[in-house]
């Protein structure tokens, strides 16, 4: 069988694709062989006796499917979830959250007069200290305390 690499690798250049996916049509053998020039091997693929195979690669379409699903708040169960709580929904973000929206209600609540700046900075170190888990957590201890929240 004859050495056909130079061919093959004019053929590579001129299709843009890589040397192992270039074809040839073993019928016309003796052609192949004649071309040593790109121009010669340009007319060869117009011919069709060279062409390139279609690359091949991992169909996306399964994960297409899922990830649409995911994206539905599906396959998200706890049968699906590795790993602690925290490994999944960052604790100090969540922290950040929750305090930032306490104390802005806690200003609002001093800007409107409905507590005085005591009750204020003794709500608010309790706040810092992580006394109410949530801002219904703190609605809940001020009407304990007496004082009328919206």
């Amino acid at each position: 069988m004859t050495d056909l690499s130079l061919q093959k690798r004019l053929a590579a250049e001129v299709l843009k694709v890589g040397v192992s996916r270039v074809r040839i049509d073993f019928e016309h053998i003796e052609d192949v062989e004649t071309a040593l020039r790109r121009e010669d091997i340009r007319r060869l693929i117009k011919d069709g006796i060279i062409w390139a195979e279609p690359s091949k690669r991992n169909s996306r379409g399964r994960w297409k499917e899922l990830h649409r699903k995911r994206r539905k708040g599906h396959r998200r169960g706890p049968g699906r979830r590795k790993g602690a709580k925290g490994a999944r929904l960052d604790e100090e973000k969540l922290w950040v959250y929750t305090i930032r929206k306490i104390r802005r209600y806690l200003k609002w609540l001093r800007d409107h007069d409905v507590i005085d700046r005591k009750t204020y900075r003794k709500l608010y170190l309790l706040a810092k200290g992580g006394t109410f888990r949530s801002l219904s957590d703190l609605k809940r201890h001020l009407t304990d305390m007496g004082i009328q929240v919206r």
